[in-house]
């Protein structure tokens, strides 16, 4: 073991208030492993939440682990170690579970670099007992868990903390492994990938899922024309996902840290799904229905938050719309940080409480009220302006303006909406910092547009520059994403498991475009390709209770609106 990785993970835990340290004996012992650098997997509510979950069952220890900083990485492949959890240094290999918290597409080979890293065989069907059950869970798995089902042993469809003690408790009860892994099967909510076999409707078809003989792996190619649906063991067809009632069970956060993006803050969560369900996004789809939770359960949690910090973030996708929200933010004694407002001007009296505050963000999305429809964003331009000025008036130093860039329909017009609306913007106040966050439109499953294709590259880019040139003014910067990623942030999330390949491949090969290359996986079949309602999606097994002819019928509002 380096030296130099034990002393930089106990400065880590030096700065932490809350950390959990248990005795392992008589224990279930989890590894929660963050895909990403501790900075970004502890400011994530989620990964948290779990964390407190899970250790506030008496029968079970949990600790953490992260993909290594870069330079922490190279001294792990110098000196041969192996990835150790947090708390107690212990390689996580030698757990019982490692399960993994998926939140990002683009972490997918994080996953297997943390697999290597561990000693731990990549493919689900290599593993042995002596070696860890891995599971997995998160907005990813319970969206579209294919790419990575050969690594996973069971992945979790839906809110975790609404299956955790079921799971555990059969964990503690099994024998065998084989055992637990078709008991788990019969767990609502549960799915195992090894349970399943994976075809094709017809030649040239994304690979669908079906029941098949355990140990299966084989891949979701692109098919011969058979679609195999073979259970030996009762899998069920559809795997139905599990919903929490969050004005009863909660994630909180165990940990405060200055380490991460929200430096010494509790996190709380406020609501959960949204009221909006635009047509692009994954949040507003696959976490229906919208939750509210009561005011007093926040109050109750705020005042436990006091007792750690004095520094309160509020969660929820749109909190202009929690009902509760002008209450909470008149508390006395605390720092509150949210998240984004939506443009209205019921934001602007949230604003007013916001005293003392640097930045405050808003979503428009679209420059023009066109493609704002289109894309089922219903805000007017003189809402966004007028909210816009309120917040730069109010002394707010930074405004952040999100836009996507290569949604269904945009055309160039719509480019030249985006700098137009943001020069008006400008216009309304000479104080502060107006500052856009531009993103590469990626289709998500569930939602309307999952059968959409991506723009292509160089539309795209050619749109950044005209709008980077146009924005080129006093008080306004633009930041983007690097195109390149979003597309295989794309392949990702709508991929089969053929798409397992390429982050094999990525182990040796990083670059995923000469990865899919190289494994004879061509990406534009799944990211270029406008599919139709009859083809079999890769996570048609998944019922998240929304029928799929509602989408599709979205999806014609808005391409032939």
């Amino acid at each position: 073991m380096s030296r130099k990785l034990i002393e930089k993970a106990d400065a880590l835990l030096k700065k932490e208030k809350g950390t959990v340290f248990k005795d392992p004996g008589g224990k279930v012992n989890i590894c929660l492993v963050y895909p990403n650098t501790y900075f970004v997997g502890m400011s994530n509510l989620g990964f948290q939440g779990i964390y407190t979950l899970l250790n506030e069952m008496p029968d079970v220890l949990c600790e953490r682990a992260f993909l290594p900083d870069p330079e922490d990485m190279e001294e792990y492949q110098r000196t041969g170690a192996e990835l150790f959890g947090l708390e107690s240094k212990r390689p996580i290999g030698r757990f019982d579970i490692v399960a993994f918290s998926v939140s990002f597409e683009n972490d997918y080979p994080n996953i297997l670099k943390i697999l290597e890293l561990s000693g731990i065989p990549l493919g689900a069907a290599d593993r042995n007992v002596r070696r860890p059950l891995l599971i997995a869970g998160g907005v990813c798995i319970f969206s579209n868990p294919e790419p990575l089902a050969p690594f996973f042993d069971i992945c979790f469809i839906g809110e975790a903390e609404e299956m955790l003690h079921e799971f555990i408790g059969l964990y503690r009860e099994v024998g065998t492994r084989e055992e637990l892994l078709l008991k788990a099967s019969r767990i609502e909510g549960l799915y195992v990938p090894r349970l399943y076999e994976v075809g094709a409707t017809s030649p040239g078809a994304i690979g669908a899922t079906s029941p098949g003989a355990i140990g299966a792996t084989s891949p979701g190619a692109i098919g011969d024309g058979r679609l195999l649906r073979r259970s030996l063991y009762g899998a069920p067809d559809i795997i139905r996902r599990r919903v929490a009632d969050i004005s009863k069970t909660s994630l909180r956060p165990s940990i405060i840290t200055p380490e991460t993006e929200f430096s010494g803050m509790y996190l709380i969560e406020a609501m959960r799904g949204c009221p909006w369900s635009c047509r692009f996004c994954l949040a507003g789809h696959i976490y229906r229905p919208l939750r509210i939770k009561p005011l007093d359960k926040l109050k109750a949690e705020i005042a436990e938050a006091l007792k750690h910090t004095g520094r309160v973030g509020l969660i929820a996708p749109s909190l202009s719309d929690y009902p509760y929200i002008k209450d909470v933010l008149k508390l006395q004694g605390v720092d509150f940080s949210i998240t984004s407002l939506r443009a209205s001007p019921r934001s602007a009296e949230i604003i007013g409480l916001l005293k003392g505050h640097k930045s405050v963000s808003i979503a428009p999305e679209a420059g023009t009220e066109r493609l704002r429809q289109v894309v089922s964003k219903r805000l007017k331009e003189e809402e966004i302006i007028e909210t816009s000025r309120l917040i730069l008036r109010g002394g707010i130093e930074r405004l952040k303006l999100y836009f996507m860039i290569g949604l269904p329909t945009e055309t160039d017009e719509d480019i030249e909406g985006i700098a137009s609306l943001v020069k008006k913007i400008r216009g309304v106040s000479d104080r502060g910092e107006v500052v856009l966050t531009v993103s590469t439109f990626v289709p998500k499953p569930f939602t309307p547009f999952q059968w959409h294709p991506m723009e292509r590259p160089e539309t795209v880019k050619k749109r950044l520059g005209r709008l980077k040139k146009a924005l080129a003014v006093k008080g306004v910067r633009v930041f983007h994403d690097v195109p390149k990623y979003a597309y295989m942030q794309g392949l990702f999330a709508m991929g089969d498991r053929s798409v397992s390949g390429v982050l094999e491949e990525m182990l040796l090969t990083p670059d995923w475009q000469k990865a899919a290359e190289k494994r004879g996986l061509d990406p534009s079949f799944y990211i270029f390709r406008e599919k139709g309602f009859s083809e079999p999606l890769p996570w048609d097994f998944i019922d998240t209770g929304i029928k799929k002819e509602t989408l599709y019928q979205e999806y014609q509002k808005a391409v032939l609106s």
